[in-house]
């Protein structure tokens, strides 16, 4: 239901938003999205690590970022920036956001692979 009620809110976003837009501190919010990312990254290895029930939630919030993080490159890069971005969203972002996704749907296989590296000599 909540899906359907948002359709009034995309079209007034559609019409009503400019397609150009200089942001201030989009530094900033580029360089806070990347370090949260990469807590996230740590703190889903350190999940997987010690086989702690929070891997799921965290591998799938790890996916959500990683898909968001590819969507914004892209779709704000600048023409000359704009192969750059897709590339590093289908050969990075996304395969990792898809091992994230993998990870927290069959976690239990996830904890399984952890544990046959570490006993590995």
């Amino acid at each position: 239901m909540t899906s359907i009620a948002l359709i009034p809110w995309i079209l007034w976003l559609t019409f009503s938003l400019p397609s150009k837009h200089v942001a201030h501190h989009y530094d900033l919010a580029w360089v806070g999205f990347d370090i949260a990312l990469a807590a996230m990254f740590a703190l889903t290895a350190r999940a997987g690590w010690v086989r702690s029930p929070a891997l799921a939630p965290l591998s799938a919030a790890t996916a959500a970022m990683l898909v968001c993080d590819a969507w914004f490159d892209i779709t704000t890069s600048t023409p000359g920036e704009h192969l750059e971005a897709v590339l590093q969203a289908a050969l990075a972002e996304l395969p990792l956001a898809a091992i994230c996704g993998w990870v927290a749907y069959d976690v239990e296989r996830a904890h399984a692979s952890v544990s046959r590296l570490l006993q590995r000599p």
